[in-house]
């Protein structure tokens, strides 16, 4: 996996070797499972991105429909990319074992204890592992994005559903089932808006798109900014605080206000360095919400934890999730011929 570059004078004794690794060494796919699509990125061995796939998902209830679509979207990348596969990373919405290779629970698909990882070495012969978004996307920060160098962190991903990935010491926390970070399920406020998981009040009912989209309409329910299409309502909240909207300019100093609730709870509990916003609706909405985030955050937290901790939306770009899931795939590549590296997977069952 290294290759020596070349060799540079030393101040003493032999020359230094620099290395590298060999692109040509072999492809990882990085796949993210969304709510409504599958998007694969195709990766060299030294995580440059080769190339990109995307398929819509209709109907998201039947297993057998989804992982089929998602091993025709890998073929295609497989096919763009004639290199040996080192390994294929899949992250899968809801909670996700993946020592078991199983999402165990989806709610909005029905899922309940869906063997994702069998079903789809039935259908590809390449090594395949899978695990959560919240751990990918903190998995890239580490590597790539603002977590690089910092020890204690956490991602908070602001998308459709919201969660938190934690990393202390440079390594991912799991939790005893891999749910720790489901930090947008605990409550912002008791006996709230009900939630789509069924509870009241928890955070991601008020900071989730859906809840964004219910906050502004309960304070304005002819406002212009739609809200059946989520990525749209964003984009056009987006326009409205570029024109100084005064509705916009609302949303934003509310939804600043109960994120900045929320976060503080995060601080509070976990003292971490960096907390990274990250996913579609921080990339867009970030430079407006950023700073009055921060300062609710500080305000609301403890002395002497919210001060050194930095918020920061993340600069990685387009699809994070992608590029951990292949990151989790190179680590456990590495881990199976015999090479150190950091605990992305949980140990995998070939059940």
């Amino acid at each position: 996996m290294l290759v020596e570059a070349e060799r540079e004078q030393s101040n003493g004794g032999r020359p230094r070797a620099r290395l590298r690794v060999p692109a040509e060494r072999g492809v990882l796919i990085g796949v993210d499972v969304a709510e409504t699509y599958v998007h694969v990125d195709a990766f060299d061995a030294a995580l440059t991105r080769l190339s990109r796939h995307q398929r819509d998902l209709v109907d998201r209830s039947e297993p057998g429909y989804v992982l089929g679509e998602v091993a025709d979207c890998i073929r295609e990348a497989i096919v763009a990319n004639p290199r040996q596969v080192l390994g294929v990373g899949v992250s899968m919405p809801g909670q996700v074992e993946p020592s078991a290779g199983v999402s165990v629970f989806a709610p909005n698909w029905r899922w309940a204890d869906v063997p994702v990882q069998r079903m789809l070495r039935d259908l590809l012969p390449v090594p395949i592992n899978v695990d959560n978004p919240l751990k990918a996307t903190t998995v890239a920060e580490l590597w790539f994005g603002a977590g690089r160098g910092v020890y204690d962190l956490v991602t908070v991903n602001l998308g459709t559903g919201v969660g938190a990935g934690i990393a202390f010491g440079g390594e991912l926390i799991r939790g005893v089932s891999n749910n720790a970070g489901e930090w947008g399920h605990t409550t912002l406020i008791m006996d709230g808006r009900r939630c789509r998981c069924g509870r009241r009040g928890c955070v991601e009912a008020y900071v989730g798109v859906p809840g964004i989209i219910a906050t502004l309409t309960e304070e304005f329910p002819e406002h212009r900014y739609g809200g059946d299409d989520q990525q749209r309502f964003v984009a056009n909240v987006r326009a409205g605080l570029e024109a100084g909207d005064p509705e916009a300019g609302w949303l934003i100093e509310r939804l600043s206000h109960q994120l900045g609730e929320a976060l503080a709870n995060l601080v509070n509990l976990l003292n971490p360095e960096r907390i990274i916003l990250t996913s579609w609706t921080a990339t867009a909405l970030g430079a407006w919400l950023l700073p009055p985030t921060a300062s609710r955050m500080l305000a609301q937290s403890i002395a002497g934890s919210a001060t050194a901790s930095q918020l920061v939306v993340s600069e990685i770009g387009e699809n994070p999730v992608g590029l951990g899931m292949a990151t989790l795939a190179l680590e456990h590549y590495l881990e199976e011929v015999g090479l150190p590296a950091r605990r992305g997977f949980s140990a995998r069952s070939d059940g």
